[in-house]
Formats: C-alpha cells, structure tokens, sequence
C-alpha cells in the first residue's frame, strides 16, 4: 500500500508538472505575430471578465476558459485597466496581461473625441492633431464611408467619443476606423438590451435619437428623463422640437441667434416643422446616451426647460411646463435667462444660443415655443 501511494503521488507530481508546463508554454506563446498590430477597447467596469471576448473579436485567438484561468493564477484582473490599447506583436498572453495591468496604453500621441460633437467638429481636431498623417482633406463624407465600408451611411455618430492613442505617422482614417468599431460594439450591446416597449425600430434610429439627447442633455442626472420625454414624444406622434437639430439643419446659416423664421425653416432636421427623428444622428453620442436612449426613465414628462443650474424641469403637460418656464425663466433676475427663449413669447427677436455643446443650445426645451 506504501507503495502504490508513493507511485500515486509520482504520478500526480508527474501531471501536475506536465499541466504546469503546458500553461507555462502557453502563456509565453507568441499571440501575435512580429510587427502586427491589434486594436482593441477594454471596457470600464467589467474588463476582467470580457477580455477574452473583446480579444476574440480582435482576432487574437485566445479561449475564455483559458484567460480565465491565466486571470484567477496571476490574481490580478481587479487591476486591468480600461482603456484603448494598440498592442504591436510579437506579444504573448502574459506579456499582454502584464501590459493590461500596468495601463499602458499605446505609446504615441493621444486624441480626445468630444460627446457632441459633429463630423465637422470631428474633421477639424482630426486636421489638429499632432503628427496625425491627414489623409480626410479633400475626401467628402460619403466617400469616406465608403471607404470605411459603409457606403450611403452618415458619419454623424458614428464614431465613438473616446481617448484614443496613435502612433506618430498613422493615418487619421486608420484612427476613424476603430472610433466606428468601437461605437458600432456599444449600439449593438444597448440595441440588445433596449426596452421591450421602445418605440425605436432600428439600431440606426436608435443612434440617432442618442444624439440628440447628448445636445439635449445639460447635466448627467438628467439624461435618462431627457431620454424619457423625447420618447414619450415618438409614442404619441408629436414633434420632438429640439433645437439641436434645428440647429443643425442650418449649418452654416447659423449665427448663434434661433430666430422664429428658422422654426419654419424646410430643413428635414426642423423638428419643429417635421414629426418623428432627424434623417440622421446629429452629434457623437457617447455610451451613457445610448444607454439612456435605449433604457429611458419611466415618466409621463413631455416637456422640460433649464432652470439655470446646469439642471432641468421636467412637465407632463404644457400648463405646469408654461409655469416652469415662468419660475426658471421669465422671472430669473427680473428677465430671461441669457440664451433662453421662454414658452409664448413673441419670437420676432432674435434668441441667442448658448455656447455649450451640450447644452440645449437656445436653453429651450420640447414643445417650448407652442
């Protein structure tokens, strides 16, 4: 019996070496190739637990059980870092992870893409960016879709605002290629997680509704209501009366004052003029808009004005918001608000814009302006 317990555990010894040295081999096995580059984003909140799954999509063949395994031996997956990574091969997992942990992120230059805003904004910090080889001048919106794959589609958001890294010299369109990966995984992710009773029938629509409540949207705690009352709008056929989107349909005829006339204007963006969304999104959501959007809050509300603050008030019918209106704005300091227009009034004279991007631009709210 002694002995076949010695025998037992030279066996065990013998296998667990053998496993051992299995791990060993592939956790220091080349994942990627010598001078190939992979692009991935590892999501805030739960980086750990979907980092096989955003690696698979990468193209970098590794399995969920065996991340897991490389995850719970080192120990360290509290400590992955979310962020945008460029890893350039050769790389194996352990040099991988070890990269995760310690947040570094692609050494180069960093570029921020602003919640908010438009392809033109967008083109422009492109154009800006340091040692950022531009190859977007001259190149119109349609064929740069077209060139990112997407021929007939809009580029307004359809890149994800985000802190993106490059290296010096890549190409801008190389850049715009993963910002459109990227928003692409976040509206497919909310698109599947939508309310059961969403009055929106696409993922597109989706994404255009999103970015009218990131311009709507003047303080985070108020988005999922901003969302709330733009869909209740959508439910019961009325106009969403946004000003972003009016805005937006003027262009450059825009001089910072919304005056009546261009609530008349024939702009398909008029919602004032035209019941249901915008032909296209307006502005860069980001992923707390298409959240909201895609999961609004519960509510009856059908209007709401700025109360100054950088918050909103919200109303279910066009008398209590007249009187919010009233409170927050006719009477703010004796007079309106600077950069409001208040509900009634005669909107012969010119009303300016507020600055903000995100900002309701005029401070108006839905079904404001009667």
């Amino acid at each position: 019996m002694r002995m076949l317990g010695r025998i037992f555990l030279l066996l065990l010894v013998l296998c667990l070496g053998a496993a051992g040295w299995q791990w060993w081999g592939y956790a220091h096995r080349q994942l990627v190739a010598p001078n190939a580059e992979v692009v991935f984003d590892v999501p805030r909140g739960h980086a750990g637990a979907r980092l096989a799954e955003v690696l698979q999509q990468a193209g970098v063949d590794v399995p969920s059980w065996k991340m897991a395994l490389a995850l719970r031996l080192r120990g360290d997956a509290a400590r992955i870092k979310a962020g945008n990574y460029l890893i350039t091969g050769p790389a194996t997992l352990q040099g991988l992870l070890d990269e995760l942990v310690s947040g570094q992120q692609e050494k180069g230059k960093l570029i921020t893409l602003v919640e908010g805003w438009n392809m033109r904004e967008l083109r422009v910090a492109l154009k800006k960016a340091p040692d950022l080889n531009d190859t977007l001048s001259g190149l119109s919106d349609a064929a740069l879709m077209e060139k990112l794959g997407m021929p007939g589609v809009s580029p307004e958001g359809r890149f994800a605002p985000d802190t993106y890294a490059y290296r010096p010299g890549s190409d801008d369109v190389a850049l715009l290629r993963r910002a459109l990966a990227l928003q692409q995984r976040r509206l497919d992710a909310v698109w599947e997680n939508r309310a059961t009773d969403s009055p929106l029938k696409t993922p597109a629509e989706l994404l255009t509704l999103a970015s009218v409540v990131e311009k709507e949207t003047g303080h985070v705690l108020d988005r999922e209501m901003v969302a709330s009352v733009f869909t209740n709008r959508l439910r019961k056929g009325m106009p969403l009366q946004s000003d972003p989107t009016t805005i937006y349909g003027l262009g450059e005829r825009f001089d910072g004052n919304l005056r009546k006339k261009d609530l008349r204007d024939p702009s398909p963006y008029n919602t004032y003029a035209h019941r249901g969304l915008p032909p296209s999104p307006i502005s860069l959501p980001g992923l707390h808009a298409l959240q909201a959007t895609a999961r609004p809050a519960q509510s009856d509300k059908l209007y709401f004005v700025a109360r100054g603050d950088g918050r909103s008030e919200f109303s279910a019918d066009l008398a209590s918001h007249n009187r919010a209106v009233d409170r927050f704005q006719r009477r703010a300091g004796g007079k309106p608000l600077k950069g409001t227009a208040a509900a009634g009034e005669n909107l012969a004279e010119p009303k300016k814009a507020a600055s903000g991007a995100k900002n309701n631009e005029s401070g108006q709210s839905p079904g404001a302006r009667p």
